[in-house]
């Protein structure tokens, strides 16, 4: 190729530049109509009525979603379960690539970090940007990425706190007198030996049931057991 003249380099050079300006301004073009076809959308949920009174109300969420740009929110509230959540299923099902979901924060989304961190990679998987008002934007990108790293790290720390107090837990329980692996007894002592002692008088399961409020195949369990022990 021959060299070239100053000129030449200079008019060169300037077309390059213009190229590139050309390529920049296109793509701007194209994400502001990707823009203009995405929507923003928001969702608030409260679990208890309780939580209505401590700054996290749907009306308070659903203030600040609008105000970061949500068109569109959708909200459960006091669904019954502690998994019902049937407008996230709905809103998860409409998101599209390209929109962006809003949330005031992580645990409106999720009961807990992990979960939320697969939901969020989910929906990053499907292009869709997630926005949580206290933590950041999280995308496909450095930033994003780095955010997300900090909540598994989180989430990993939780999980190795709970397994940890469950452990002293048990520790510290196994030194007291009358510790008893497995689920806590739903009846005290005293409500056990009425419950034995009323059959013994000659009362059916369903008067026992009846008198002290426990339930049948209890009762049944209850006898079992003071059998099981006499005879032992």
């Amino acid at each position: 190729m021959a060299k070239l003249t100053k000129t030449q380099q200079k008019e060169y050079d300037r077309l390059t530049e213009e190229q590139n300006r050309l390529a920049e301004e296109q793509e701007k073009v194209q994400k502001s109509i990707a823009a203009l076809k995405s929507t923003t959308y928001g969702y608030a949920r409260v679990s208890t009525k309780g939580q209505a009174k401590e700054g996290n109300s749907l009306e308070s969420q659903k203030e600040s979603l609008r105000a970061a740009g949500a068109r569109k929110i959708y909200s459960d509230a006091f669904t019954g379960t502690t998994t019902d959540r049937p407008q996230l299923e709905l809103l998860l099902n409409k998101l599209r690539p390209g929109d962006k979901f809003v949330v005031t924060k992580l645990d409106r989304m999720a009961r807990s970090v992990q979960q939320g961190i697969d939901l969020i990679e989910s929906l990053i998987k499907k292009g869709v940007t997630v926005h949580i008002l206290n933590i950041g934007i999280l995308d496909d990108t450095p930033t994003g990425r780095l955010i997300r790293n900090i909540l598994l790290s989180i989430a990993e720390f939780e999980r190795d706190m709970i397994l940890q107090r469950t452990r002293e837990g048990k520790e510290i329980a196994r030194t007291k007198p009358g510790f008893r692996e497995g689920r806590p007894e739903k009846f005290t002592k005293e409500q056990r030996e009425l419950a034995f002692s009323l059959l013994n008088e000659g009362y059916s399961y369903r008067q026992v049931a009846l008198m002290t409020g426990i339930s049948r195949a209890t009762i049944a369990r209850i006898k079992r057991d003071y059998v099981d022990s006499s005879v032992g």
